[in-house]
Parts: structure tokens; C-alpha cells; sequence
């Protein structure tokens, strides 16, 4: 499948593949869809790093990669995660609107609403750029998972199908558990896409009964009245679907999981650093 370039989005991705300057969305929960201009790096920065990332991946053949970026300064995190936001980078032809083809990585995304263009707690799925990914990172690296060639395959396989959007699940929560259907992150999304093609199921039921028994969650920690309050504070932060602890999915958690089941290559953290 070629990726579809419409003239909105034409400036960003060629800058993205070319290096060039320009605006890009904000970090904002991180799995935001809010477009401003990232206030950690400059555009010139950010479109360098998005090519730094691309020839990084393109270096070592990778067809599908899992992309992390910490869209909030990592002090501000809960200990044990590091980033906040995890997409799909696969390379591919990409045409643009005047006929030419042009080759890269298109990024695939859960984003949630900001509130404006659609609820907060509610989520879509979209295809964007690496500069767009970029433009929201806050610190100086990303997290990279390459999964195996096969995984590569099966995984881009199942972005091209029907079965990738029936995987969605719209309604959203910051921290959704993955165990349970109730609520989706951009990262649960994601697990549960690599689930899917490591265990050629699309059966949601399936899958978390599945992960029930094969993934070790992230432990996020949270004090008992930050817990009640904090979905007056922020919608999107709903714990409704935690069963004491709170449990997520993260890039470590991820990796891990990737890691011991045989279904990546390599699990690193690339500096964004010249």
C-alpha cells in the first residue's frame, strides 16, 4: 500500500524526509492530536532529528519499527516509565499529490482528543509523519523496538487490513489497564496489534486473555487520593478499569515482553544528541 500525502500534511512530510524546517503538533497528553509548535526544540531540531531517526532505522533495513518519545520532562513522569507516547514507523513509498513518489517512514498513531477537535477521552486512529512524531518529543532521546523480520511482516500486514481499526478500541483513559477492554492508550494499541500478529488472532477476548497470561504489566505508582482526584483534574486519567493496582503498558514493558517471546530484534534508546 502506498501512503496517501494530502497537501496539508505535503510541507511537513517533505521536511520530514528532506531535513527542512517547519511546525509540528504538541507534546499535549503526549497522545495528543493538538498541533503547535514543540517548545523543546526548534523546528529546524526537530525536522533534523526526525531525518536522524529515518536514516537510522532505514540503516538497518527495518520495514516496521516501534517508536517511543516522552512528550513531558521526564521528572514529571511516575518512576519506571520514560516515555508517554508509541507509534509505528513503517517504511514505504508515499505519494504526493503532484504524482511523485517519494520513500520514508509513515507513522501510525492512537491519538486522543484535545478536547476541541474531539473529546479528550476519546481516541482515533492517524496516520502522520516523523517530523509530526518529533515535533513532541521533550527530552533528548527516543525508545526504539525493532521487531523481528517476520513480526515486521505481520504487523505491517495487519496496519494494511480492516483488522487494525477493529483492534481500536475509541475509548481512552492515560494509564488504560492491559488486561482489560474497558479503555486504550496509544501504547496498549500497540500491544495489542503485536499480539495479534504473534498469535494470528483478532479476537480482542483472545488477545487479553493471552496477555493475561504472557505479559508483565508496568506497575504505575499512584497514592490513594491522587487516585480518587485525579479524574476531576484530567478526564483522561480514568481508573475505573484497575483492579487495585494500577497497571499499564510501556515501552520497557513492551520491550520486555517483545524480548522473551522471540518477537524483536533489538530493544534501544537512541539519542537524539549529535
Amino acid at each position: 500500500m502506498i501512503a496517501q500525502l494530502k497537501p496539508a500534511a505535503l510541507a511537513l512530510a517533505v521536511l520530514a524526509l528532506s531535513g527542512g524546517a517547519g511546525a509540528g503538533p504538541a507534546w499535549a497528553q503526549d497522545s495528543s492530536a493538538a498541533i503547535a509548535a514543540s517548545s523543546h526544540f526548534p523546528p529546524t531540531q526537530v525536522a533534523a532529528f526526525s531525518k536522524t531517526i529515518e536514516n537510522e532505522l532505514a540503516a538497518r533495513g527495518v520495514r516496521v519499527a516501534m517508536v517511543f518519545r516522552a512528550g513531558a520532562p521526564r521528572s514529571t513522569l511516575p518512576k519506571g516509565i520514560s516515555y508517554t507516547h508509541g507509534a509505528f514507523w513503517v517504511y514505504r513509498d508515499i505519494a504526493t499529490p503532484d504524482g511523485k513518489i517519494l520513500h520514508g517512514y509513515a507513522v501510525y498513531n492512537l491519538y486522543a482528543g484535545d478536547g476541541k477537535a474531539w473529546p479528550q477521552t476519546q481516541s482515533r486512529l492517524v496516520q502522520d509523519w516523523p517530523f509530526n512524531f518529533t515535533s513532541g518529543v521533550t527530552t533528548d532521546d527516543v525508545g526504539v523496538i525493532i521487531p523481528t523480520p517476520e513480526m515486521q511482516r505481520r504487523i505491517l500486514a495487519l496496519i494494511d487490513s480492516p483488522d487494525y481499526a477493529r483492534l481500536h478500541n475509541p475509548d481512552y483513559s492515560l494509564i488504560a489497564n492491559p488486561f482489560s477492554d474497558k479503555y486504550q492508550n496509544c501504547n496498549d494499541f500497540m500491544l495489542m496489534i503485536v499480539a495479534s500478529a504473534a498469535w494470528d488472532t483478532t479476537d480482542p477476548a483472545q488477545i487479553r486473555a493471552d496477555l493475561g497470561a504472557h505479559f508483565t504489566p508496568a506497575k504505575v505508582e499512584v497514592g490513594p487520593l491522587k487516585r480518587l482526584f485525579a479524574p476531576m483534574v484530567d478526564h483522561r486519567i480514568r481508573t475505573d478499569d484497575q483492579n487495585g493496582e494500577i497497571l499499564t503498558a510501556t515501552f520497557e514493558s513492551i520491550g520486555a515482553f517483545m524480548h522473551a517471546n522471540h518477537l524483536s530484534d533489538a530493544e534501544y534508546v537512541f539519542s537524539l544528541k549529535p
